[in-house]
């Protein structure tokens, strides 16, 4: 190994090691998180009030760092990275733009409940009005058209099949069994936890279950692959670099790619349920309309109108105005990252299969990275300076499987669905659903969707 070989080694270890340490006590979500007691609070009262959060609360909440030292830290490290690489080197600019997406969360959280606070998400995470990467759809559009399928009377019947009988503790037992095996060369937690609004979490090494939730056997086949070998496993994945150590932490950048890889391994290992798969897709919807103007009331009765039910309804309004206003305003946008993820991951995929780059795969599972650093990053593993992934899911170790099947994806992708939907409707006329209602009545909204 040359000696500039082994110095640039050492300066990618070194600021990846720094900014590992910078960023560590930036807690987005602790930091915008809502008590339980206001969901309560707002139910009991038949959602006639606001929610009780308001500038002053998140004032109330003290950020687990000192934003002015943070800031002056990260721009010292950006600039010992312009020095040390140059401004041009590859895996540099990677790292650049995650210390520039922490001063950007700086100042967002300095705005909690203010308008600022979600013109910065949105710079962050992006709006539900964008476009799909080479894709003329916006997000929204692509997110109507997904709770539209998964709220027909056949998905609300077949989400009626997973009952939440498992308790807590059984939940973690079950769940810690299956993740040790999976990750048999580290450490793993499970763990119950009272200090979460979701019903699962994850940080770091450790997936967090709701002390007071109940759970499906579907929810814990989801929370397996969602959030431990998609969430745990790029953290271990990271943590493996001999060098890119950052890639086991993720800024905002990074949030579609990770959410979307999770999203997709729900699909593959066919995890999921419409239920489940409603709920993701309904986030879009909420962000919209937040963005559009929305107050927390009027979002909350538009899911009460689609016959979500009174918690659903609010969870899913709840998340997308923590950290902004409920009186309207301002909003976090970070719920449209699954669906807009999970569109970019399977484009990716397909894309790698038809270029014939499908060693670029795995590597979705090297680190908590966004799509777009694939590339650089394969480069800088054929040079040996980043490692393989330590962790793949079997049919990511083995792509051959994933090839067929995306290579089908591909080569039909061309065909008119439209016509092919046109032809079976006719077919499917006089058969009549399980539910009694005609699931074909409503064209307009694939009108819509064009």
């Amino acid at each position: 190994m040359s000696d500039s070989l082994l110095r640039y080694q050492q300066d990618i270890r070194r600021f990846s090691d720094e900014l590992i340490r910078i960023q560590a006590p930036i807690k987005i979500l602790d930091s915008i998180k809502w008590p339980r007691q206001v969901e309560d609070d707002f139910l009991a009262k038949q959602s006639k009030e606001l929610p009780n959060i308001s500038n002053d609360f998140y004032q109330s909440i003290p950020l687990s760092f000192n934003a002015d030292q943070t800031q002056t830290d990260l721009q010292g490290l950006k600039n010992a990275v312009e020095r040390g690489l140059g401004k041009r080197d590859k895996l540099g600019k990677i790292l650049l733009a995650n210390i520039d997406q922490y001063r950007i969360v700086i100042d967002m959280l300095h705005n909690r409940g203010k308008p600022m606070f979600g013109k910065l998400s949105q710079e962050l995470y992006g709006s539900a009005s964008h476009k799909l990467h080479g894709d003329r759809h916006t997000v929204r559009q692509l997110g109507d058209r997904l709770s539209h399928i998964f709220s027909l009377p056949a998905a609300r019947h077949m989400s009626s099949r997973h009952p939440k009988i498992i308790t807590a503790p059984e939940a973690v037992n079950v769940l810690s069994e299956r993740l040790v095996k999976y990750f048999h060369n580290d450490e793993i937690h499970v763990k119950l936890s009272d200090g979460i609004v979701s019903d699962a979490a994850v940080g770091g090494d450790t997936v967090k279950l709701n002390t007071r939730a109940m759970f499906s056997e579907s929810d814990l086949n989801v929370y397996e692959v969602h959030e431990g070998w998609v969430h745990v496993g790029t953290t271990l994945n990271g943590r493996a670099q001999p060098h890119a150590t950052w890639l086991s932490v993720g800024s905002p950048r990074v949030t579609a790619s990770q959410e979307g890889l999770a999203v997709l391994m729900e699909m593959l290992t066919l995890s999921s349920n419409p239920g489940r798969a409603r709920r993701i897709s309904d986030r879009v919807s909420a962000v919209d309309m937040a963005e559009q103007g929305a107050d927390f009331i009027e979002v909350y009765r538009y899911f009460r109108n689609l016959n979500l039910s009174s918690k659903d309804s609010y969870r899913v309004t709840q998340r997308v105005f923590r950290g902004g206003m409920v009186g309207g305003g301002s909003f976090f946008t970070k719920d449209i990252s699954y669906v807009r993820g999970y569109v970019e991951n399977i484009n990716f995929i397909r894309s790698a299969i038809s270029t014939g780059l499908p060693e670029l795969i795995p590597m979705l599972f090297l680190g908590k990275l966004a799509i777009e650093d694939i590339p650089v990053l394969y480069q800088a593993y054929q040079e040996g300076i980043i490692a393989r992934p330590k962790y793949l899911p079997p049919m990511f170790e083995d792509i051959s499987g994933l090839y067929a099947w995306f290579g089908f994806a591909s080569g039909i992708g061309n065909i008119d669905l439209k016509g092919v939907q046109r032809h079976f409707a006719r077919q499917f006329k006089n058969v009549v659903p399980t539910s009694a209602v005609d699931l074909f009545e409503d064209s307009e909204f694939d009108n819509n969707f064009e």
